[in-house]
């Protein structure tokens, strides 16, 4: 069975065992709530029912089996209370209008309204804080909605229902992954000869506290990868970045008695370790270099940025980004000469090369729509296609060939696979592009190679 299949099957396996939980819990919930009539004044049965409410509010989904993450055994958890919440509160309407019609005592009828409405405040807070505390797919703009339209008619339904289906489609997928993961775990299919050494690319620094790739390096870790990072500054030409990346590899070689490195660099930072390469001696440190989303043929979306921009607003941008990330810790930012080098007419794609014995290639991506790509790659997207045709948002696809092995990324989804995707900046599942198996394979491919 091909994975494709596998997780479709999974995917409505899954999507059956929450329909039927979600109705079990939805009825339980609704007898409950609608049952003042019933236990008010009997103490013994309203405790009773109480406990029982408890019980189910913190039960909802947690001993569904399968699922073995806390974490998403939590947003299952929440999930599971939402979708019931729905059900119940259709059923306790149709109930409490025809209760109050048979009731005619208005006094009983508010209680009993009011006893319910309760009830499902409560599903719904639990269900709310589980989802908003534990979910990391809802993202800021599904939580500030749900919070701006929350108490909107009918188009809080609509927010509730993505809510729910974003944290389902989550559950599913994480849980998935970590299964693959565990099953795997004894092949360190990642475990390759020379270490991993990741290269960001321009305006971006190397943190502890905020990775630029994203959940790729921990996924490549749980698989075997041993991994290093560039550590050089956020923005400088490219002769000056190559310098401190050449130094950077030296470095570690002494430090971790490594004989050699699998590169893997992003955007500007696949330029800069050509040129390390080539000027500055360290072809013999060097295993293989794969690009990602680098501009090898230069970006003429830059150059028409640079000579339209006034000279004024151009040193006033460079200025402030220079000033900031000196304090972030760049010892010599230089705004104008990192995006001078990313021009066409920059370009150093025609140098002659010392890659010798080095395994290179290079990988692309490209859009379909502008929305496909979060702000600012959503305006930058058009200007990009209009000077240089199909793009991720800011590198064009003409631009990313280079080496000897090419592999151009273009999902069957709606939105393709942008600049930021391909680093998982924004830590977003990306539709029908798993980039986190996308590194798994590509490392997989370099230890294969005897790399």
């Amino acid at each position: 069975m091909n994975i494709q299949k596998e997780n479709s099957n999974t995917k409505k396996g899954f999507k059956r065992k929450t329909v039927i939980i979600s109705f079990i819990y939805a009825a339980a919930f609704a007898v409950l709530s609608n049952s003042y009539g019933a236990v008010w004044g009997e103490w013994t049965s309203f405790t009773v029912c109480v406990l029982i409410f408890a019980f189910l509010n913190l039960a909802a989904g947690m001993f569904s089996g399968g699922i073995g993450s806390f974490r998403l055994k939590i947003c299952y958890h929440g999930g599971i209370l939402l979708t019931s919440l729905v059900t119940s509160a259709v059923f306790s309407f149709l109930f409490q209008i025809i209760y109050g019609i048979i009731v005619w005592e208005w006094k009983e009828f508010l209680f009993s309204v009011l006893f319910c409405f309760v009830a499902h405040a409560i599903i719904f807070w639990n269900g709310i804080f589980c989802v908003y505390i534990f979910s990391l797919q809802l993202g800021i703009k599904h939580r500030i909605l749900g919070i701006v339209f929350g108490l909107v008619p009918f188009i809080n339904i609509i927010m509730l229902r993505r809510i729910i289906k974003t944290v389902f489609e989550e559950t599913v997928f994480e849980n998935e992954k970590n299964k693959l993961n565990q099953k795997r775990k004894e092949e360190q299919i990642c475990k390759t000869k020379y270490p991993i050494l990741m290269i960001h690319g321009v305006f971006f620094r190397d943190s502890k506290y905020f990775n630029y790739w994203g959940r790729i390096p921990k996924e490549l870790k749980k698989n075997g990868a041993t991994i290093y990072y560039g550590n050089h500054q956020s923005a400088l030409s490219i002769p000056e970045s190559a310098s401190e990346l050449a130094k950077r590899i030296e470095t570690l070689a002494k430090t971790t008695g490594a004989d050699k490195f699998n590169i893997i660099a992003h955007s500007k930072g696949g330029l800069d370790c050509r040129y390390a390469v080539n000027n500055y001696n360290i072809a013999p440190y060097v295993a293989s270099i794969t690009t990602v989303n680098t501009p090898h043929k230069g970006c003429q979306f830059a150059e028409y940025l640079l000579n339209n921009l006034s000279a004024d607003t151009k040193n006033a941008v460079a200025s402030k980004y220079d000033k900031t990330l000196k304090k972030l810790g760049d010892e010599s930012p230089d705004f104008l000469a990192a995006v001078d080098d990313l021009t066409a007419s920059a370009s150093f794609d025609d140098e002659k090369e010392k890659f010798q014995g080095i395994f290179c290639q290079s990988v692309g991506s490209v859009l379909k729509k502008a929305s496909g790509g979060k702000f600012p790659l959503n305006f930058s997207y058009f200007l990009v296609k209009h000077f240089d045709g199909k793009n991720d948002g800011l590198v064009s696809e003409h631009s990313f060939p280079w080496g000897e092995k090419y592999t151009l990324l273009a999902p069957k989804g709606k939105n393709g696979i942008s600049h930021g995707d391909m680093i998982d900046l924004h830590r977003i599942n990306v539709e029908d592009f798993d980039v986190r198996e996308f590194y798994v394979q590509l490392v997989k491919d370099l230890k294969d190679r005897g790399l």
